[in-house]
């Protein structure tokens, strides 16, 4: 028994059963087409096409006007219940729509969360003052996790390469520098720290999984030696200011102890610590409502002094 051709091959479309429920309105195709914004032929194509379709006649021409047949009559019966059902469809999916433009949830890894996220929310703001915005702050890795589990609409990160199982964008790049305290031997050398050295030397040190700390395994000829591992980028820094060891952080995160002379940024010789920051989203789903409002405000117009920008587009 051979099966029967999908339902949307023997059915009208929304648009010509639209036109049957004006014309037994109206009962008029010249006026049925005006409401709907057609040309008269037009409307009489798709009446014709309809009709063909059913194989059934349901529009009786005259010069006083149109008249539905009694097929006409039963098929626009049916046709307003079909209609309905398509504006209910309709009304939901606004409704859904409505809800997902009123929240927006961001992941971000914890320098990006720091230094540049707030600025980028602050402008979101400005354009969506009733998004309600929620933020998670972590290392890359866990950025990515949330994101591909859908715990988040957009997700930002910092490492060589985009996370398995998602799209992604740059939108701006990022010097790691080592830094010391100023007491610290380092603080005092002339001669550079080189790749050799760095790799040997004990070091505070985010914990594995962060995308500081993966960009410096793979700029060092053997993993980074941790002295401490700690889960922030602030407590990082109050750890190297109070003397505990030197450490590689973003300069966007150093900045104001640099100035301060809290922190002495040391030379390097052979190192490459520059970073990608990455907007990202589960592959294949661009990011839509709130999510494309703020990846556009990353754009280089918006990239905050500190990280370079990048022509990327997602």
């Amino acid at each position: 028994m051979s099966e029967s051709p999908p339902v949307a091959g023997r059915v009208p479309d929304l648009g010509s059963l639209e036109l049957l429920l004006a014309v037994a309105r109206l009962g008029s195709l010249g006026r049925a087409a005006r409401e709907l914004g057609i040309t008269q032929p037009a409307a009489s194509g798709r009446l014709r096409a309809m009709e063909r379709l059913l194989g059934v006649a349901l529009v009786e021409r005259s010069p006083r006007g149109s008249r539905l047949t009694p097929a006409g009559v039963l098929v626009t019966d049916w046709a307003r219940r079909v209609v309905e059902a398509a504006e209910a469809f309709d009304a939901g999916v606004q409704a859904l729509r409505g809800r997902r433009d009123s929240r927006l949830r961001v992941a971000a890894s914890m320098t990006i969360a720091e230094y540049l996220l707030p600025g980028w929310l602050i402008a979101l703001r400005s354009g969506r003052p009733d998004t309600a915005v929620s933020l998670f702050a972590g290392n890359t890795a866990a950025v990515a996790e949330r994101v591909l589990a859908g715990a988040a609409d957009l997700g930002f990160v910092e490492g060589p390469e985009v996370p398995a199982g998602l799209d992604g964008a740059v939108i701006g790049r990022d010097r790691l520098v080592v830094v010391a305290a100023p007491a610290h031997p380092w603080a005092r050398r002339r001669e550079p720290v080189g790749a050799d050295e760095l790799a040997a030397t004990p070091l505070v040190l985010r914990e594995r999984g962060s995308g500081t700390r993966a960009v410096l395994d793979a700029a060092l000829p053997s993993p980074a030696r941790p002295l401490l591992e700690l889960a922030s980028t602030t407590a990082v820094k109050a750890a190297v200011v109070s003397g505990a060891g030197p450490s590689v952080l973003s300069e966007l995160a150093v900045g104001e102890e640099l100035a301060g002379r809290r922190l002495v940024e040391i030379p390097l010789r052979g190192v490459p610590l520059r970073r990608d920051l990455r907007a990202v989203w589960p592959r294949g789903h661009r990011p839509a409502g709130p999510a494309r409002d703020l990846l556009t405000l990353t754009r280089p117009t918006s990239t905050p002094p500190g990280a370079s920008a990048d022509p990327a587009q997602p």
